[in-house]
């Protein structure tokens, strides 16, 4: 239930995080894309723990609620696991083969690669690269792509509760890499998209991958997000969750909210994203990253470029892949702009439905 291959049918992208359900629909304008519609709803505690579904009813009737408030009429969707919760794999393989033969041969290596029965897996694969006419059958190289099926099937269910067809489930750190292909043809004059390193602060995890060349080369999850932030507001200040929520949102927090909670959490985020760095310094020949992209709902926090840029020494830059979009006039250009970096692993599921 992963289809590498594009869909050409008009897909929504479904994002579920641990706070939200965030929807997002494009179609392909030429060169570009337009946002045609999109939506944030917020999910109950607990109905996602560690980017696995837990309440499939809770998440259905989210995706219901946003479905109905972007007013978007499209019912084929794309949804995504985290990585964390997927196999990879690059196989060898004869070329050539068919993909009946091609998919069979595929079985068998996988009892080889994968730690689970098959028959409580969802697997897809991908031929990397076809040989050019004349080179001979040779090998290919193929991705294989596996998860416990559980995981994928409340993906599945959680969507058709909420009224959409599932048409893909994708892997995380594909959709990230959609996402930085797009954004990075806007990137500051004279940087490089070499070695590209993306911090996607959720509500309580931040994801932080290094792209080379595009694609995703390292990927890891560190304890730390935006619930951290919220938390410390109802603590000091004795507020709901809710409530805490709607004051920062709003700008209504006590004074000394900038300097007694805002900077020593901020001081936080840019230890962990340079902790970060470290730990994937240590694990790789690179020894320097071009870019770092800060994407999530705590990305939004303003001055952050400005603190992150001379502590990390690296160019530094919040995603916003809209900036270079139409908008339709049915959409709230503000609230999206305001959204638009915690939007990353959306936008990259709804460009599936390009092609």
């Amino acid at each position: 239930m992963f289809p590498f291959r594009k869909k050409s049918a008009p897909i929504i992208g479904i994002d579920v995080s641990e706070a939200a359900v965030k929807l997002l629909e494009l179609s392909h304008r030429g060169s570009t894309y337009q946002v045609e519609s999109y939506a944030v709803e917020l999910l109950a505690p607990n109905s996602v723990a560690e980017k696995t579904i837990n309440d499939i009813d809770a998440v259905g009737e989210a995706i219901a609620r946003v479905v109905e408030k972007s007013g978007t009429k499209t019912k084929n969707a794309a949804i995504c696991v985290a990585g964390s919760s997927v196999i990879t794999k690059v196989i060898n393989m004869p070329a050539g083969l068919s993909d009946d033969d091609m998919e069979s041969q595929i079985q068998l290596e996988a009892e080889q690669h994968i730690p689970f029965p098959l028959d409580q897996i969802a697997l897809d694969f991908e031929v990397q690269d076809e040989p050019e006419e004349g080179e001979g059958d040779g090998e290919v190289e193929v991705l294989l792509a596996a998860a416990r099926s559980e995981i994928v099937d409340n993906c599945i269910a959680s969507l058709e509760l909420g009224g959409l067809n599932a048409k893909v489930v994708d892997i995380e750190a594909f959709t990230i890499e959609n996402t930085i292909k797009w954004i990075s043809q806007n990137f500051p004059s004279g940087v490089s998209t070499d070695a590209i390193a993306v911090a996607d602060i959720g509500s309580r995890s931040t994801t932080f991958s290094v792209l080379e060349d595009l694609k995703v080369i390292y990927s890891r999850d560190e304890a730390f997000g935006g619930a951290q932030l919220n938390e410390e507001i109802q603590r000091r200040y004795g507020m709901s969750s809710e409530e805490a929520l709607i004051a920062r949102k709003s700008g209504s927090l006590p004074d000394d909210y900038e300097t007694e909670v805002l900077e020593p959490f901020k001081e936080n985020l840019i230890s962990e994203i340079s902790r970060a760095l470290q730990f994937f310094y240590s694990s790789s020949q690179t020894t320097d990253v071009d870019i770092l992209v800060v994407a999530g709902g705590c990305a939004s926090i303003p001055n952050l470029v400005s603190l992150i840029e001379p502590r990390l020494e690296i160019k530094t830059i919040i995603a916003n892949p809209f900036l270079k979009m139409n908008i339709s006039p049915k959409v709230n250009k503000k609230t999206l702009t305001n959204d638009a970096p915690a939007l990353m692993i959306a936008c990259g599921l709804a460009m599936r439905g390009d092609g």
